[in-house]
């Protein structure tokens, strides 16, 4: 069966496309900073490997170890919701390297053993927020963004290796941790700037309201990579869960 290396298993998105695979009779080899075995059923198609996507070492060891690959799933990410005004740069240097740069380096990574079978899949989960824009996720929807235009580009560059690139664009997810981590990540960078107080609560309202039905599951996300893996003949740019869709036929 094929192999699938996924980034970011230890949660989310990540998590429920590991279990996809393996429900489907895929190999799964599931990547954390942190890696817990009692995450995934056991089986001896799934290996878990620690990962760091920002550092070039952690990179390299997982990569090695992991062997053959027919599919890469570049899902690690970080959230972060302020205004530019308050989002220091060393926030946004740590945003764009693990959503951006950690994105790039797993493609190099593997990129040349995909070239030499000329055959493989990317998959980048990006965000829905890029298709249409909200206040305060300026610095977050970037760091996706240059993923996209990224995954434009490769695909026409690797088209002629036999190597497919693809964008899968969650919408907004009720289930996972990005509103709790949006949240610790603002505190420990020292808050919001005043002037945007009540905004950033009504941002943090609307996150939490809506009817979870017409929001993202983690299934979603799961079953639009699986269709992008096996289908050679799905589109470039995939949207995934009820909201993404509105937005991407709007």
């Amino acid at each position: 069966m094929p192999t699938i290396l996924i980034t970011g298993c230890s949660s989310g998105f990540g998590l429920e496309t590991a279990r996809h695979f393996l429900a489907e009779g895929w190999t799964v080899i599931a990547t954390m900073r942190t890696p817990r075995a009692d995450l995934l059923p056991a089986s001896d198609r799934l290996t878990i490997l620690p990962l760091d996507v920002t550092d070039p070492d952690s990179i390299a060891a997982a990569v090695e170890a992991a062997g053959e690959i027919d599919v890469l799933v570049n899902n690690a990410g970080i959230g972060w919701l302020n205004a530019v005004e308050g989002t220091p740069i060393h926030v946004v240097r740590d945003l764009f390297e693990t959503n951006t740069i950690g994105t790039i380096a797993m493609i190099q990574a593997v990129l040349p053993q995909f070239r030499a079978r000329r055959s493989g899949v990317i998959i980048n989960v990006t965000s829905s927020v890029t298709l249409k824009s909200y206040d305060l996720l300026s610095v977050y929807t970037a760091s996706k963004a240059a993923v996209n235009a990224l995954t434009e580009v490769m695909a026409l560059e690797l088209a002629a290796f036999g190597i497919r690139s693809h964008v899968v664009l969650p919408g907004q997810a009720p289930g996972t941790a990005f509103s709790a981590t949006a949240r610790d990540r603002l505190a420990q960078a020292g808050g919001f700037p005043d002037p945007y107080a009540d905004m950033i609560q009504g941002v943090f309202a609307r996150l939490a309201s809506g009817n979870d039905d017409e929001k993202t599951r983690s299934e979603d996300v799961a079953e639009a990579i699986w269709r992008v893996a096996t289908d050679p003949a799905t589109p470039m740019r995939v949207p995934a869960g009820a909201d993404a869709v509105a937005l991407f036929k709007g």
